[in-house]
């Protein structure tokens, strides 16, 4: 089973500062186990949903 996690990053109109932004979003998220699964952009925004395999509970 798989879990997910979604992201709504605003973007500005200073690139390196979005760029800076994405880059530990997703070295973050990659840390956690998580794996970019879909990207998309609307205007200003990014959405991203990151996925990673379900741990068993119990």
């Amino acid at each position: 089973m798989k879990e997910y996690q979604a992201v709504i990053v605003r973007q500005t109109r200073h690139q390196r500062e979005d760029e800076e932004a994405l880059t530990d979003l997703l070295n973050e998220r990659s840390r956690g186990g998580w794996a970019p699964t879909l990207m998309t952009q609307d205007g200003m925004r990014l959405t991203i949903v990151f996925s990673r395999d379900a741990t068993p509970e119990g």
